[in-house]
Parts: structure tokens; sequence; C-alpha cells
């Protein structure tokens, strides 16, 4: 046997060392923080709707999150109260966030649209002026919204409700970006080289492709105009034309000396929510669509 051979014979064998995994990282922290988050936003909602079941002697000497006996109650009395106005202040609700969110996403997207496939002078210097829309906060728009409704004759009316909300500054802003990104222009230039119009290329083409974009807006500028107060505050004087937060707010004025509207004030916070969670559930269908094509694309 050869030195070589004898040495390798000779030498202890050696077993090859298992191979360890790598520790698994448990993201405790982030999902504390996201429960935090989650108990922070969904604890006034569970109080909101375990009030609405308490009558007014149960909701100042029960336990908060003890359930009541006046649920019914509280609803039959909320629907009866001055003829069923509530109800009058919620259709009004459904008006003023209904056809200014659908008329506000048509223009936004309208005007990103153009913005995003458009070239002309003054493009960049407009677009940062509607950015500049969105730093301005609402309260300081109030006041001249109303003069200038009330030179136009309107002030007191739907459409001094309506028209302020249809320009949406961040909407157009999110239209831009959401054009630019989903419709090609070879899908455009190629409608173009078909014959088809810019009015039709942009119905039949850019809008079907902006639809996931769309709802975005749509939702977003749904809740803040059915959640908007300063508005019909400024706008209205006539109680039959009172979205519900104004309703609502009358009804707690009243309450201050009559604590037997508080449990009506309640309920009615908690029917309001409803239209708003049903909105959400209905439409996020197309967010996940939305995220599933960002991911393929990806």
């Amino acid at each position: 046997m050869s030195a070589p051979a004898r040495e390798r014979a000779l030498r202890p064998a050696t077993r090859p060392l298992p191979r360890r995994n790598p520790p698994v990282r448990r993201p405790w922290l982030p999902t504390i923080a996201l429960l935090l988050g989650a108990l922070y936003c969904l604890t006034p909602v569970v109080w909101v709707v375990i009030a609405a079941s308490k009558s007014p002697r149960e909701l100042f000497t029960s336990f908060s999150f003890a359930p009541g006996t006046g649920l019914l109650r509280n609803l039959s009395n909320l629907s009866t109260y001055a003829g069923g106005q509530f109800w009058q202040w919620a259709s009004n609700s459904l008006l003023y966030a209904g056809v200014g969110a659908l008329a506000s996403t048509l223009v936004s997207a309208m005007a990103g649209y153009a913005l995003a496939k458009f070239r002309f002078r003054g493009r960049e210097i407009l677009f940062s002026a509607i950015l500049a829309g969105v730093l301005v906060p609402g309260i300081v728009l109030a006041i001249p919204q109303y003069l200038l409704m009330a030179r136009l004759g309107l002030a007191g009316t739907y459409w001094s409700v309506l028209l302020p909300v249809i320009i949406n500054p961040f909407g157009i802003f999110l239209c831009r970006v959401y054009a630019a990104s989903a419709v090609p222009d070879s899908t455009l230039e190629a409608a173009r080289l078909d014959g088809a119009g810019e009015v039709r290329a942009f119905a039949s083409i850019a809008l079907p492709m902006m639809t996931h974009g769309l709802v975005t807006v749509f939702l977003l500028q749904f809740v803040g105009i059915w959640n908007n107060f300063l508005l019909p505050f400024v706008m209205l004087s006539d109680q039959d034309k009172y979205p519900i937060t104004l309703g609502l707010y009358t009804f707690l004025s009243k309450g201050a000396g009559d604590t037997d509207l508080y449990p009506l004030v309640i309920m009615g916070s908690a029917v309001s929510v409803l239209p708003l969670i049903a909105l959400v559930l209905s439409l996020q269908r197309f967010w996940r669509a939305d995220l599933l094509a960002g991911g393929l694309k990806g």
C-alpha cells in the first residue's frame, strides 16, 4: 500500500456537519402594532353599536360594553322622531355622496387622463397648482365658496353642497398617476389609427383600463362627502336639506337639555356607519384584482 493511501486509511473518518436551518424570524412587533391599531380604530365602533342598544337609564348606569335592552325601541324612536326626519337626512347624504362622488370621479378621470396622455404648454404648472390645492384645508375654502354660491343665488340649495365637491385635487392626482401606468400609449395610438376620436378612445379604452383606480377615487370621495360637516353647515339653513352629519349635530344640540335624545344620537351614528361598511365590502373585490394585476406586472 502506498504512503498516501496508508495516510488516508489511518485518518479518522469525519462526518459532515448537519446543515442548520436559518432561524425563523417572527414579526411579533409589527403584528402587535397592527393589532393595537385595529383595536384603537374598532373600539369606538363597537362602543357605538353596543350603546345603541341601551335605554336612557342603561346608558348612564350600566357598564360601557354591556349590551342593553332598548335596541328596537331606539330604532323605532329614531324612525318616528319629527315625522321620520332622520331618514330624510340619510337620503340627502346619499344624494350628496352618491351624485357628488360619481361626478367627482368622472371629472378626476378626465383631468388625470388629459394630464397624463397629452402634451401641452403649461401642463406641469397646472399639475403643480392642482397639487397645491391638496394642501389647502377645506375650512379655508368654506367661506369663499359660500360667497360665490350666494352670488349665483344657489346658497341654501342642494347645488351649494354638490358643486364644491366635484373638483377633487387629490382625485385628479391619483387619476393622473394611474392613467400614466395603466393606459399604454401604444393602445391609444392604435385606436387613433383605426379612426377613433379622442372622446371615443377615452370612453372605450382608457376608462375601462382605469376602473380599479377609479373605484379608489370614488370610495375616498364618497366617504369624504358622507362625513363632511363644515360645508353643509355653512351652506344650508333648511333642516330638510341637512345631511346626516348635520342632522345628528342638531340632535346632539337638543340633547343637551333632554337626555332621552342621547340614545337617538347614538343609534343614528350607528346607522350612519352601515352604508360605508356596505360600500367597502362591495368594492373590495376591485382592490384585490388591482393588487393581483400589480403583482403580475411586477
